[in-house]
C-alpha cells in the first residue's frame, strides 16, 4: 500500500518533511511507500513552483477539499492555522502531524488532543528534536540508571534573528497568530525534551520580556506592534522532585541555532547543543572528566541507516527519523509519540509560564 500525503505549507517545514519523505526509500527500506499527493497553500503560483521542487503530484488552495482523501495529513502552517485542518483531518479519520507548539493557544491544543482521542489514529506533534541520535543515546543512559538520581534539567535555545531592532515584522511576532513569541517557538522543544528525558513538568514561575515593541512591514511604510516575548525563563519542578530552569531568547547576539540541554544525576550528568549534534558530553560518575562521546556508531539510534562510523549526520536528518516513526505508525496502525496528548501535555507548561509571569508567582501545570 502506498500512503499519499498531503501537506500544508510549503515554506521552511514544508521543504524539511518534502526532503525527509523524498530520503525514506533510499536510506529506510523498511518505510512505507509514500506518494507526496497534494500540496496546499493560498498563493496558486507559488503553490505550483513548490509542487514541482518539492515533488508534490497535485495543489490545492483549499484545505478542505483534500483533507479527507488522503491517507495522511500534514500541518505545516502557521500555528494559528493548527486547529482547524486539523480537527478536520481527524473527524475524517486520518491520521496527522502538526508542527508544534500544537496550537497558539490552550484552548485549541485541547480541543486538537481531544479530537485525536476520539479518531483512534496515530496523531504526531513534530517535535523533531526527540529523533537526534544523540538525544536517544542520552535517553538511554538516563533509562538504566547511569547517571543515578536525576537532580537537575537545564534547557536553552537562544537565537539571534531578531537582534537588529529594523528585522520585519511577520506572523511569529503576532500574539493572534503565533500565540507566543520565544516561549512557543523554541521554549515547546525544550519543555518537551524535559518530559521525554525526565518526567512531566509540576509547576513553574517563568518570566517574559519584548525588548522591541514594533518592527517595520516588509515592503511597507509602516510598523506594527510586537506582541509576543522576545525572550522567557523559567524555574520548574519536576517530578519526582528535579529542579529545572528553561530559557529562550531571540535576542541572543552571537548564537545561530543554540539548543543546550545539561542533565546532573546522583551519578553522573551529560551535556549536548544542537550546533554539535553528533557529540554528546557524559559524565560517568568519577573524577575524570566529561567525555566526548561521538554518537556515529552503526550500533547507535538510526546510525546504521546513514554513513560509516564518525561520518556525521545533520538537522535535516532529524526529519527523516520523525516521518520513519510516524508514517510506520501510520501504516501499522500503532501507536506513536510525541502524539497530541504530549504536544497538549507541553502547551499547559507554556500556558503555567504566561500565567505564572502575569501572577508574578509560582503557577502549578494543570
Amino acid at each position: 500500500m502506498t500512503l499519499k500525503v498531503g501537506v500544508l505549507g510549503y515554506r521552511f517545514m514544508g521543504k524539511a518533511h518534502a526532503n525527509a519523505m523524498a530520503r525514506l526509500p533510499m536510506f529506510f527500506p523498511d518505510a512505507p511507500d509514500v506518494e507526496r499527493h497534494v500540496l496546499v497553500g493560498r498563493d496558486e503560483s507559488a503553490l505550483e513552483d513548490a509542487a514541482d521542487r518539492l515533488g508534490f503530484a497535485e495543489t490545492s488552495t483549499d484545505w478542505e477539499e483534500v483533507v479527507g482523501d488522503v491517507d495522511a495529513f500534514y500541518n505545516l502552517g502557521p500555528n494559528f492555522v493548527h486547529a482547524e485542518p486539523s480537527v478536520a483531518a481527524l473527524d475524517a479519520g486520518i491520521p496527522v502531524l502538526c508542527e508544534k507548539p500544537l496550537a497558539a493557544t490552550l484552548d485549541d491544543a485541547e480541543r486538537m488532543a481531544d479530537a485525536a482521542e476520539s479518531a483512534g489514529v496515530p496523531t504526531a506533534t513534530a517535535f523533531n528534536y526527540r529523533f537526534i541520535p544523540a538525544i536517544r543515546y542520552a535517553k538511554g543512559l538516563i533509562d538504566d540508571g547511569t547517571l543515578g538520581e536525576i537532580r537537575h534539567f537545564r534547557g536553552r535555545y537562544l537565537q539571534d534573528w531578531l537582534v537588529d531592532p529594523d528585522a520585519p515584522w511577520s506572523w511569529r511576532n503576532d500574539e493572534e497568530l503565533a500565540g507566543s513569541g520565544a516561549l512557543g517557538d523554541l521554549g515547546a522543544h525544550t519543555v518537551d525534551l524535559a518530559r521525554f528525558l525526565v518526567g512531566d513538568v509540576e509547576r513553574v514561575s517563568g518570566h517574559l520580556e519584548t525588548f522591541v515593541d514594533e518592527r517595520p512591514v516588509p515592503g511597507e511604510d509602516e510598523t506594527r506592534p510586537v506582541t509576543v516575548d522576545d525572550a522567557y525563563s523559567a524555574q520548574a519542578e519536576l517530578e519526582g522532585g528535579v529542579m529545572g530552569t528553561f530559557e529562550a531568547s531571540r535576542f541572543a547576539t552571537g548564537h545561530k541555532n543554540d539548543h543546550t540541554i545539561e542533565i546532573h544525576g546522583s551519578e553522573g550528568s551529560l551535556k549536548f547543543s544542537l550546533e554539535r549534534l553528533n557529540e554528546l558530553e557524559v559524565l560517568r560518575g568519577d573524577d575524570r572528566g566529561y567525555e566526548t562521546v561521538l554518537v556515529t556508531d552503526e550500533s547507535d539510534p538510526y546510525i546504521e541507516h546513514w554513513w560509516p562510523p564518525g561520518h556525521v549526520i545533520g538537522w535535516e536528518h532529524t526529519f527523516v527519523h520523525e516521518n520513519y516513526e510516524f508514517l510506520s505508525a501510520v501504516d501499522s496502525g500503532e501507536e506513536y509519540h510525541p502524539n497530541f496528548a504530549d504536544g497538549l501535555a507541553v502547551q499547559k507548561v507554556l500556558d503555567a509560564i504566561e500565567r505564572s509571569d502575569e501572577r508574578g508567582e509560582w503557577v502549578g501545570v494543570e
